[in-house]
Formats: structure tokens, C-alpha cells, sequence
């Protein structure tokens, strides 16, 4: 091993990642018909906001769902 090896001390806690979800993806397709909704009719940008809207506030309440599931000394 080399010396930078043998002075790293080894990891306090382990790692959190989120979990997987479709919500960023349904964000997007969201976006994408408000877009196309602009240049064809109001009511697919009218559904593409229905969707992003729902998606972003599913998305939002999970990540606070998994900032609340952290250990104490995070917050």
C-alpha cells in the first residue's frame, strides 16, 4: 500500500443515495408537451402542466420523505 493508502481513516457512515424514480422523467415529458402544446393546442400544454405539476410535487415529497429518514446530525 502506499502511504496515502495507509493515512485515509476509514469511512464515519455509510453513503445515502435516493432511491430509484421515474418522477425526473415524468418532469420532462411533462415539459416536453407544454412545449409542443404552444404550437399545437392549449390543452396538451393544459396536460403537459397537469403532469409536470404532479410529478415535481411527488419528486419534492419524496426527497423530503428521505432528508427525514437521515440521521440526526445531518440536519
Amino acid at each position: 500500500m502506499s502511504e496515502v493508502e495507509q493515512q485515509t481513516p476509514p469511512a464515519g457512515e455509510e453513503i445515502h443515495l435516493p432511491g430509484p424514480t421515474l418522477k425526473p422523467f415524468a418532469c420532462a415529458i411533462g415539459i416536453t408537451l407544454i412545449v409542443v402544446g404552444t404550437t399545437l393546442t392549449f390543452i396538451i400544454s393544459a396536460i403537459g402542466l397537469v403532469v409536470f405539476i404532479t410529478a415535481t410535487v411527488g419528486w419534492i415529497k419524496d426527497t423530503r420523505r428521505d432528508v427525514d429518514a437521515l440521521p440526526e446530525e445531518h440536519h
